[in-house]
């Protein structure tokens, strides 16, 4: 894991701290839109938010969902956030619910205009758009932004008691329509909705916009620091406006970099396009970004908070590299992964002079890197599998692997030597014929010869077939989003599932285990195994391009 470093956040809040602002607390909080599935990006605020809780004396950090929109969100959603946070290690002080705030924030919205400061607007959406102006041209005045405080406040009851349709009007700021910032022209603050809500069910039909929502919240919790993704820089100008008119508590809002993936789509609404046009198996696909689908995949939460830390917190936004994350999944699974055997393309090979009947148990250590992970016993006997690729008829003088004449080391067994090849019909090769040196047991000779192939291998009359998902890129462009559409950059082959030979000790591997299958890579059991079936997923490979490209 990679020692904590510190950050301009963190710079901040010890300053704080020294000066003793806020009264010497710190309290953080994670405010996702329970609007969809959470990413790798979520990640990287969650492992800052509730970090800083961790590593700050008495600091505090909540769990606040901002289901300020029925429209799109879901119990399912809620469900889904809760568990990730979970699984990512931590523990949140307060589970909160912007809809807990909704009477709170209505009577905000009142004391607004009852300060001449908030009007309702019967201008459509597409009105209100048109007359907002340009970052060159001041905005129009909404032609309703003269109403009496009187009729504001009956009208804005009367859309909160329902006596409106949806659209019809919207409770909206009064700032100014000539200002450099265009979020402060007039902004929407309530709009009519009359929709179910997951947490409040019908009881409003009256929402708040976000950004009503999100700085009311922070002071409502009496959150300190405010951690923010930088798109929302030219929000924070208005989020003090509120405040500061409303004579409220208010937090320190600080904005840092979101992150960004190579070979991936972060936007919440294109993942869901992918989800609902079948493009993938769910929001839990091994190949999305999301937490649970890296869960799925056999992503340990170590790697993504040692991935969240590496990366760091900085105030301009760049593009990560996902062989980053690769590696450290990569450089955690070497450590706590038992080894076992698995052969993904078989091809049988007869041991000629091993006797017919018999069969041995082979001793196996489990972890190289771990010694109190122990051993297992292996089978072993006249017929084995090995892979496809570990043989070939010419091989070149480099190939150290298996080829007619050439002896290699059996992994926990013995040496053999090639002497015939076996082809079908169609000149395909089926079988190998080799024959063993039974002084060899262990893979080690006494007479120092120098075997340079060691092969791993399954045997036959003990195998378990096993589904095995290869999973690749799900994009096959850097940046999918610079496409015109970036679903042209969908990779086709980025599931590949084959049929594989696994040693028996993995017959009852429980779902989400994760192993290392010799020079095959690290898989994971996925959850659609049954008694009948395993499945597994490939997590990552073995080799390294990462640490390979910045090895100094």
């Amino acid at each position: 894991m990679t020692e904590k470093k510190t950050n301009f956040i963190r710079d901040i809040i010890d300053e704080d701290l020294k000066t003793g602002k806020f009264d010497n607390r710190v309290h953080t909080r994670f405010p996702p839109e329970p609007n969809g599935y959470l990413h790798i990006g979520h990640a990287k605020a969650i492992c800052l938010s509730f970090g800083i809780a961790e590593d700050y004396s008495g600091a505090k950090c909540n769990l606040r969902f901002d289901d300020t929109n029925p429209t799109k969100e879901e119990q399912e959603y809620i469900d889904s956030i809760i568990e990730d946070v979970k699984w990512l290690g931590f523990e949140w002080d307060n589970l909160c619910y912007a809809s807990d705030y909704f009477q709170q924030m209505y009577d905000f919205a009142v004391d607004l205009i009852q300060k001449g400061k908030a009007y309702v607007c019967d201008l459509s959406g597409e009105e209100i758009r048109k007359t907002r102006g340009t970052l060159t041209e001041s905005g129009e005045n909404s032609p309703f932004r003269e109403r009496s405080i009187d009729e504001n406040l009956d009208l804005f009851e009367r859309m909160k008691n329902g006596d409106f349709p949806d659209g019809s009007k919207v409770l909206r700021a009064k700032i100014d329509m000539a200002h450099p910032n265009l979020n402060m022209r007039d902004p929407v603050i309530y709009r009519i909705l009359h929709a179910e809500h997951p947490h409040t069910g019908d009881k409003w039909c009256i929402y708040p916009m976000y950004d009503w929502a999100h700085g009311l919240e922070d002071s409502i919790e009496n959150i300190t620091h405010s951690l923010c993704t930088l798109e929302f820089e030219d929000h924070r100008p208005l989020y003090d406006w509120f405040l500061a008119e409303l004579e409220t508590y208010r937090p320190q809002q600080i904005e840092f970099a979101r992150l960004s993936l190579n070979y991936t789509v972060m936007s919440k609404r294109k993942l869901k396009q992918l989800v609902d046009e079948k493009f993938v198996l769910g929001w839990d696909d091994p190949r999305m970004p999301t937490i649970s689908g890296l869960r799925r995949r056999g992503f340990t939460p170590e790697s993504i908070r040692d991935f969240a830390e590496r990366v760091g917190i900085a105030k301009r936004d760049s593009v990560s590299d996902i062989a980053l994350l690769e590696h450290c999944l990569r450089e955690d699974l070497n450590k706590r992964t038992e080894r076992r055997m698995a052969i993904l393309d078989p091809l049988k090979v007869v041991i000629t002079n091993y006797p017919d009947t018999k069969t041995e148990e082979l001793d196996a250590i489990n972890n190289p890197e771990d010694e109190s992970a122990g051993g297992r016993k292996i089978p072993f006997s006249k017929e084995i599998y090995i892979e496809r690729a570990d043989f070939m008829e010419n091989p070149p003088r480099k190939f150290f692997r298996l080829g007619i004449g050439r002896e290699v080391r059996l992994k926990h067994a013995y040496y053999i030597t090639c002497n015939d090849a076996i082809k079908d019909e169609n000149g395909e090769i089926v079988e190998l014929r080799c024959s063993y040196d039974p002084a060899t047991k262990g893979g080690w000779s006494d007479d120092g010869r120098k075997v340079k192939g060691t092969l791993h291998w399954v045997d036959i009359s003990h195998a378990i077939d096993a589904e095995i998902r290869l999973f690749d890129r799900l994009f096959s462009a850097e940046n999918p989003d610079a496409e015109d559409d970036f679903r042209n950059a969908i990779n086709p082959d980025s599931l590949t599932t084959i049929i594989g030979k696994i040693e028996p000790s993995l017959k009852n591997a429980e779902i989400g285990e994760n192993f290392q299958f010799l020079r095959n890579g690290y898989f994971c059991v996925d959850k659609d195994s049954t008694a009948e079936k395993i499945v597994f997923n490939r997590s990552v490979g073995l080799r390294d391009s990462w640490a390979k490209k910045n090895k100094n």
